[in-house]
């Protein structure tokens, strides 16, 4: 499967993982990639890209060999137990302990972690539990004993030196802590706590806090000063609160390092250790990367291996300071394994932007080879009628996923048992039903795919009071081609409202989100635009919702718009949006009455008027287009009506047109060119260049979404 979707290579004995872990899947020794300078790697790409299957696959595969723990930045599980206590927790700190307690029960090589800096840390802001009280510390700080706890282990890294020394001023502290009353802001219990956990350690242990807590800012060099700004900045809250909680990462990973040190950690250890950040495009997992990007950035270095998931193609807005993103180190699974990194770096400035630290895997859209394997295996054994339906639900599961991943696995699966009409759109096997193993009723696979693409991917910037309208606005933007056609949809379907998005703001958002633009279509990824105006055609009966939009989109451009936008003029916008409309005997009315004397700017107004989608329904193009439907009128509108439907069928990409479709283009064309009016003659030459460009499945008009489509096939 993994194969099916390009990541083998980044997965076998000699990939980038293995290089960057130090470790194969069968647990064979790899020359470590980079250090001790090392990037957080990224892997970015919209929903449905496969980063977190990506993620779970590297968990799944190395985590026997190397200490790999995955966590998922989008789980609700941490913002609840921050809750219970959020004095002395937070997202983050839940986060790490998490982390920290997987490690703890590391079963493999080199045995289990302990992180007794890190549960200094975490000890000094437990004195911010609700009340205050000697008690209820004590039950906080109890709660990270565990990470202190060395298991019994042969070797000398059994022989830690925080062993007993630092156990002991534990217990002292929770002895001092006992029945005592402190106050409601716990300076006093914090005061008692450092006392009592200085009393008791080793020269050695208070070396290593000095050395790690005497770097805290405003410390000074005195580890019971870092440790009590440390508390201060995080029961502040705000910005402070994300400096402790970076500090208190940074002690995770220096326990980590420590761990790796010495004799017995050369002896005993191998391979790097790695953290894996799933959805780590939410502010969780940004916190955790600025965390980890800015100490390396200061100098700070470990051998932890960071591996995040961004939507976004160049990481995110953080990574680059609130300046233009700049260019950054990445690469693609076709490239093989990056063999050298090294941090950029501007002599003119001090501190460069964070996004230096990184290096980006763009994840990949499936080749066309790689989609139709990942089809045919799993249509395997779905066969209808000897298979006579395959070729084409390929074709169509092809065309409808734009090669997103997830959307070829969700559309194949639906589709394998899915009877495809000869005449029928592609967006037909959107109707096909989707049956999950967990044995729930089954679905439509466009409801399940919205769902997982849209509903449960939100933009992580999206107000909480846009949440249940998201789907519904996006629907019906399907149908707009540029941020003014946006907009008179918009105000429309948020009419009444107080709080309203505007077609920048959801421009904004869908590319946050990591969806592809276009120039001409608002929604400009293919496979999303497919699903949505689906959607839109299905949302009340007989098209209704459909009907409604394309109607104000055409009255409003028939009477106030300056100009066309994404067309080239007010009025051919306006045939577009008449033409799905049911005014499709106006449009070739208005196109036979413009033609003569204008043959070029006419096609070129031809093929804006006919890059529509299709509506629901009974799809009669085909026979139209042929002459074999009934047309009124002279020759030359009866040949227009032909070769529109001809070219609505090429530029809407959602049937099969190929040859046959590619000669009728030429024959209409060559048929108008001898009709006399003015400038008949100029419609030879595109006649062969339209008849060329059908031919091979290539788009008559270009655009950025098909031109995604063609990079893909």
């Amino acid at each position: 499967m993994y194969e099916d979707l390009g990541f083998e290579k980044l997965l076998d004995a000699d990939g980038f993982f293995a290089r960057l872990l130090g470790r194969s899947p069968s647990g064979e020794d790899r020359k470590p990639l980079y250090g001790p300078d090392l990037p957080v790697v990224l892997l970015t790409g919209g929903p449905g890209m496969g980063k977190g299957r990506l993620l779970r696959a590297v968990h799944d595969r190395f985590a026997r060999q190397v200490p790999v723990i995955r966590l998922d930045c989008a789980s609700s599980e941490y913002m609840g137990r921050a809750r219970a206590e959020p004095g002395a927790r937070s997202v983050v700190t839940e986060a790490l302990v998490e982390a920290a307690l997987l490690l703890h029960t590391w079963r493999g090589t080199g045995g289990a972690f302990a992180f007794p800096r890190f549960f200094a840390g975490l000890a000094v802001i437990a004195t911010g539990v609700a009340g205050g009280t000697g008690e209820a510390i004590r039950t906080e700080v109890e709660r990270y004993e565990e990470l202190i706890q060395q298991p019994r282990l042969r070797g000398l890294w059994a022989l830690d030196f925080w062993r007993g020394a630092l156990l002991g001023a534990v217990q002292r502290m929770l002895e001092v802590l006992a029945g005592q009353a402190f106050g409601p802001y716990g300076a006093a219990a914090l005061t008692a706590l450092l006392d009592a956990l200085f009393e008791r350690v080793t020269p050695r242990i208070e070396a290593e806090l000095t050395r790690i807590y005497g770097e805290y800012p405003g410390a000074a060099g005195q580890p019971k000063h870092g440790l009590r700004r440390l508390a201060d900045d995080f029961r502040a809250g705000g910005e402070r609160r994300e400096d402790a909680e970076r500090f208190l990462f940074r002690a995770l990973r220096e326990d980590l390092e420590a761990a790796y040190g010495g004799l017995g950690g050369w002896l005993g250890r191998v391979g790097r250790p790695g953290l894996l950040l799933d959805h780590a495009e939410e502010p969780l997992g940004e916190r955790l990367l600025r965390a980890a990007l800015t100490d390396r950035r200061d100098g700070q270095r470990d051998r932890v291996v960071i591996v995040g998931t961004a939507r976004r193609a160049d990481g995110g807005d953080f990574l680059h300071g609130g300046l233009p993103p700049r260019e950054v180190a990445a690469f693609r699974p076709a490239d093989g394994v990056p063999a050298t990194w090294s941090r950029r770096s501007d002599p003119e400035e001090d501190r460069g932007p964070l996004s230096a630290g990184v290096l980006i895997l763009r994840m990949p859209f499936l080749t066309g080879d790689q989609l139709r394997r990942a089809t045919e295996r799993i249509q395997l054994g779905a066969e209808r009628e000897g298979g006579m339906h395959r070729p084409r639900i390929t074709a169509a599961v092809a065309q409808l996923s734009g090669g997103r991943p997830h959307t070829v696995i969700r559309l194949a699966t639906a589709a394998a048992d899915h009877r495809m009409e000869t005449d029928a759109n592609d967006r037909a096997i959107l109707d096909a039903k989707l049956h999950h193993p967990d044995g729930t009723a089954e679905r439509p696979v466009t409801d399940v795919l919205l769902q997982e693409l849209i509903l449960d991917q939100l933009p992580v910037r999206l107000p909480d009071e846009h949440h249940e309208q998201w789907l519904d606005l996006l629907t019906h933007l399907s149908v707009a081609h540029d941020p003014a056609c946006a907009d008179v949809l918009l105000r429309h379907h948020q009419a009444g409202r107080v709080l309203r998005l505007t077609a920048h703001e959801v421009a904004r958002l869908l590319n946050d989100t990591g969806w592809p633009s276009c120039e001409r279509h608002f929604i400009g990824d293919f496979g999303l635009r497919q699903l949505l105006v689906h959607r839109l055609y299905g949302l009340s009966r007989d098209g209704a919702a459909w009907y409604t939009n394309h109607h104000l989109l055409r009255d409003h451009y028939a009477v106030s718009e300056p100009s066309g936008g994404a067309f080239h003029s007010v009025t051919t916008h306006q045939m577009n949006h008449h033409l799905v409309s049911g005014g499709v005997d106006d449009v070739v009315r208005h196109l036979a009455a413009t033609l003569p004397g204008r043959s070029r700017q006419w096609c070129e107004e031809l093929l804006e008027i006919a890059q529509a989608p299709y509506p629901g329904g009974a799809d009669e193009r085909r026979k139209r287009a042929q002459g074999l439907a009934r047309v009124d009128g002279p020759p030359l509108r009866r040949t227009v009506d032909q070769l529109l439907h001809a070219v609505w069928l090429c530029e809407e990409r959602t049937r099969p047109t190929g040859g046959e479709m590619a000669r009728t283009l030429e024959q209409l064309l060559r048929q108008l060119s001898t009709m006399d009016f003015d400038g008949a003659g100029e419609l030879g030459p595109t006649a062969t260049e339209w008849r060329r460009l059908a031919a091979n499945e290539q788009p008559l008009l270009r655009c950025d979404c098909t031109d995604q489509l063609g990079r893909r096939r």
